[in-house]
């Protein structure tokens, strides 16, 4: 996947995280998913579509990550994964994936997104929908790690 095509969700990440949150995630190294299995505990996906591609992202958050977040924007830590919590995660996967596709439009690539879903509980799976590569990126903090993924029909 090229990362002329990834970097925008990855500045959109921090942009949003740092500006909504005042919270830096440290990027790990990117690898090619093969499961549907999300590494985390609460994931917010949506899905995008355009003239040159059709394709999702996600995000998924450790359950204690995801609380210090909330608790970062809002003042409040839950004790645990709730509405609240999984508003929020959409939330923030519409607003990385928005950011994105101001950079990416930019650069000639347009698309639509639709309504993020969010998914939780222990072992859920993310289906994006898409028959491309899924890749896969770990972040890491100290309260937890969050790891996105972007997947399209196409290598672009």
């Amino acid at each position: 996947m090229n990362a002329e095509f990834v970097n925008p969700f990855l500045n959109a990440l921090k942009n949003v995280l740092g500006t909504m949150a005042n919270l830096e995630l440290k990027a790990g190294k990117a690898a090619m998913k093969k499961d549907e299995m999300a590494r985390g505990d609460v994931s917010g996906v949506i899905g995008m579509v355009g003239p040159q591609l059709k394709g999702s992202f996600s995000i998924s958050f450790e359950e204690n990550l995801a609380c210090e977040i909330m608790h970062k924007m809002l003042g409040e830590k839950p004790d645990k994964l709730d509405a609240e919590v999984c508003d929020m995660v959409g939330e923030i996967t519409n607003m990385v994936t928005g950011g994105a596709k101001r950079e990416l439009g930019e650069k000639g690539y347009d698309f639509e997104m639709a309504t993020p879903i969010v998914v939780s509980g222990k072992n859920h799976t993310i289906s994006h929908r898409s028959e491309g590569p899924k890749l896969i990126m770990p972040f890491t903090h100290i309260a937890g790690k969050a790891y996105i993924e972007i997947c399209f029909d196409r290598a672009v």
